[in-house]
């Protein structure tokens, strides 16, 4: 078990949550979307959440500024984060608007609102765990699809809820947090989900 828990760290990725979240939304979802438009967005987030952030971490990393994925230290959460924020911005603003996509475009705001809340622990010389920052933020988006669609998502909540284990656990077996920085990692990526629920839901 040992071997198979850091896999969850790398499959569940905070840079993979975006995908995962729109993914589920165009599967569960009950809005009607033609094949074209999912494609467009699907590769308008891989290319926003994935790629130019992986571009730009091998940028850091020939700099010397990042030494791993991961970012373990705290000072080299800065930039990522930053980065993280303004891609974010830039996709709820001319992508996932809230007259096109408004349930993905309060799931992203709220990405960009905890984005923000870890880049604030830092300054107040506090880690919290990104990886439980995205896998609980995505579980409560699946919750909030399952009220607003009025649709059993038992099974992939239920998943979820198993994954947020599993991440937890493989963070800790990985010495990569405490106990605190997951706990805090959790409650910043449930409180700006829940909290938008309203506009939503």
């Amino acid at each position: 078990m040992k071997k198979i828990l850091p896999a969850f760290s790398y499959i569940l990725h905070p840079l993979f949550i975006s995908v995962y979240a729109v993914l589920l939304f165009f599967v569960f979802g009950t809005h009607f979307f033609q094949y074209p438009d999912i494609y467009l967005i699907i590769i308008q987030i891989v290319i926003i959440t994935i790629l130019i952030p992986v571009t730009f971490y091998y940028l850091l990393l020939s700099m010397g500024k990042v030494d791993s994925i991961m970012l373990a230290k705290r000072n080299q959460r800065i930039i990522p984060l930053i980065i993280h924020a303004l891609l974010l911005y830039v996709l709820i603003k001319k992508s996932i608007t809230v007259e096109n996509f408004p349930e993905l475009h309060f799931f992203f705001l709220g990405s960009l609102m905890s984005t923000f809340l870890a880049l604030v622990m830092i300054y107040f010389q506090q880690k919290v765990s990104l990886h439980m920052i995205g896998i609980t933020a995505l579980t409560v988006f699946t919750i909030g699809m399952s009220l607003h669609f009025q649709v059993r998502l038992i099974f992939p909540i239920v998943l979820l809820i198993l994954c947020n284990g599993f991440v937890a656990t493989s963070r800790l077996e990985m010495k990569a947090h405490t106990p605190t920085e997951l706990v805090l990692g959790s409650l910043i990526g449930i409180i700006p989900q829940a909290g938008l629920f309203y506009l939503w839901l």
